[in-house]
């Protein structure tokens, strides 16, 4: 049953929050997207579980979800499986936070020839963040194509959020080496590990702990669903409180297999109390991303 705007307004009035901010929502040209979805329909190998999409309805109706829910910042991460799509996927991306304005700029990028001129033309129109997967992508952060964009997200403090960890399956650069490859090259990239680094939550923790601009979002982590194959290390909870502040909601909406309104229970359950709360679902964001004071 797909979650009810009111749901999700108790669950926000509740704690006294002016919205939420959610860093992990995908939003891609209808053609990508409707791969994408074909891709979950198919339990494709990288999945291998039914994965029904909760919130299968056309962009408009999507946007208008989040509205009705209280989310008063998105992202679209989107993000190219080969050269020569990382470019027109930021044209796109560009004109929908225009048309978007409660949607944060975003852009992808891909090691290939070009990649530092079209990464600093995306930054220089804008981009508040962007998206890297390692896994779809198939591709070394260390490649020495990707080596000048980095180092420009870094001065710019641009935050990019980077499925690095292994779930649902292993690629060839996941897990936490290349990252920790490339966090000794560039301590102060602003990184936001996607899905807490599942299944490799303790790892990524540990990057955390040594590098103070390494975040991570709560994307599918705790809820009935990830944690049926990849379940939070209980040992581990004490270090998300430590790290109260560099934690940050985020969704995988609208390709999720339940309802919006699970991610906000599975983190309310985690039991870590209302502060924590409030500084995930909002306040580490909108500090993070510098948004005015909701109803300005």
């Amino acid at each position: 049953m797909p979650a009810t705007p009111e749901t999700v307004r108790a669950f926000r009035e509740r704690l006294g929050l002016p919205g939420l901010v959610d860093v992990h929502t995908h939003f891609m040209p209808d053609r990508v997207m409707r791969k994408v979805w074909d891709y979950f329909d198919a339990a494709g190998p990288l999945t291998g579980v039914a994965w029904p999409i909760t919130y299968r309805h056309e962009e408009e109706q999507r946007v208008g979800l989040l509205r009705e829910f209280g989310v008063r910042a998105f992202t679209s991460m989107l993000y190219p499986h080969k050269p020569g799509m990382a470019a027109w996927l930021n044209a796109w991306a560009e004109d929908f936070a225009a048309r978007t304005p409660d949607c944060l700029h975003t852009a992808t990028f891909f090691p290939e020839e070009g990649v530092a001129a079209y990464a600093g033309q995306a930054v220089e129109r804008g981009a508040r963040v962007f998206k890297a997967h390692l896994q779809v992508g198939g591709y070394d952060p260390n490649d020495a194509l990707l080596e000048p964009v980095w180092g420009l997200l870094a001065e710019a403090r641009v935050p990019v959020v980077v499925h690095c960890g292994s779930g649902p399956a292993p690629g060839k650069y996941t897990g936490p080496g290349p990252v920790a490859r490339l966090l000794a090259r560039h301590p102060r990239l602003p990184l936001i590990v996607a899905h807490m680094g599942m299944p490799e939550y303790t790892d990524f923790l540990d990057l955390a702990d040594r590098y103070p601009e390494v975040r991570l979002d709560t994307t599918m982590a705790f809820t009935d669903f990830s944690e049926q194959f990849s379940g939070f290390p209980p040992g581990d909870l004490g270090r998300l409180a430590d790290l109260g502040d560099r934690i940050l909601l985020g969704t995988d909406f609208p390709n999720i297999p339940y309802p919006y309104e699970h991610q906000l229970e599975a983190l309310e359950r985690l039991g870590l109390g209302d502060d924590w709360l409030r500084a995930v679902c909002h306040d580490n964001a909108a500090r993070l991303f510098s948004l005015p004071p909701a109803g300005d």
